[in-house]
């Protein structure tokens, strides 16, 4: 027997020549996966995002750059929970399909018709479809209870259904004010109508960015000082009208869409 013992044996010059062209191969798809800048791409690119998806998902500092649109109901999200909002923007996916997102509709329907708006809007789009913990509609004959014995039972509107856009920090605003108030005072209240139960602590100053835009937004589009635009949510499950905003202009806006303080 031969010594060294060769492990390959008669099949050495087959290993070798398959090892010389798969080396071969490697090199050849270097070559090619290289582009005229000195990049990869290919194959070779593919790996190098998703090795950088995995040194950003490590990091819980990165960066996510805003849309140039953002709704109200995005900016509550970016104050509730901005970690959430950035992985929404990076990858968006669809939403799972929530009956609960329709509730409330029915309340705001009736609002509408009490106040005779004559609205077309998208199913989807829909005043309180988005309300956090909405009453169901099965409610509508308590809420209509709770509302006709408000404060706001015996006003009228200025104007229902308001669609508004105002640029902050280089973000352009947009939303649907529920209801305009005029005041004794000659100022105006911007209303949202709410049909689940009031948030407290935390969950109650990334809402208040919602009237936050809706006030910003009235007082440009009317040419007024902010400070004549008050801002409430009427909460119609337990009869409140809660103001967060009146403290609340442009800067805070700025600070949050920009994160500083």
């Amino acid at each position: 027997m031969p010594w060294p013992y060769d492990p390959l044996g008669s099949r050495r010059r087959t290993v070798e020549a398959a090892a010389a062209a798969v080396v071969a191969a490697i090199n050849e798809d270097d070559d090619t996966q290289q582009r005229g800048d000195g990049h990869p791409s290919g194959w070779s690119a593919e790996v190098d995002r998703l090795l950088a998806e995995q040194a950003a998902a490590a990091n819980p500092k990165r960066e996510v750059e805003l849309p140039v649109h953002l709704s109200a109901s995005r900016l509550v999200q970016l104050a509730a929970d901005p970690v959430a909002l950035a992985e929404q923007i990076r990858r968006p996916m669809p939403g799972e399909p929530r009956p609960q997102s329709r509730r409330g509709t029915a309340f705001h329907a009736w609002l509408e018709e009490r106040f005779r708006a004559e609205t077309l809007v998208d199913m989807w789009d829909l005043p309180g479809a988005s309300d956090e913990d909405a009453a169901p509609d099965e409610e509508l004959p308590r809420l209509k209870e709770t509302f006709l014995a408000s404060v706001w039972a015996n006003r009228t509107p200025e104007a229902v259904e308001v669609d508004v856009e105002t640029p902050v920090a280089g973000v352009v605003l947009r939303g649907r004010i529920d209801a305009v108030f005029r005041r004794p005072d000659g100022g105006y209240d911007v209303v949202d109508w709410k049909t689940g139960r009031p948030p407290t602590g935390d969950r109650l100053r990334a809402a208040a960015m919602q009237l936050a835009v809706y006030r910003l937004a009235w007082a440009r589009l009317h040419g007024l000082p902010i400070e004549q635009v008050g801002a409430a949510f009427f909460y119609a499950s337990t009869g409140q009208t809660v103001r967060p905003a009146d403290d609340l202009d442009e800067s805070a806006l700025v600070a949050l869409i920009t994160g500083i303080g």
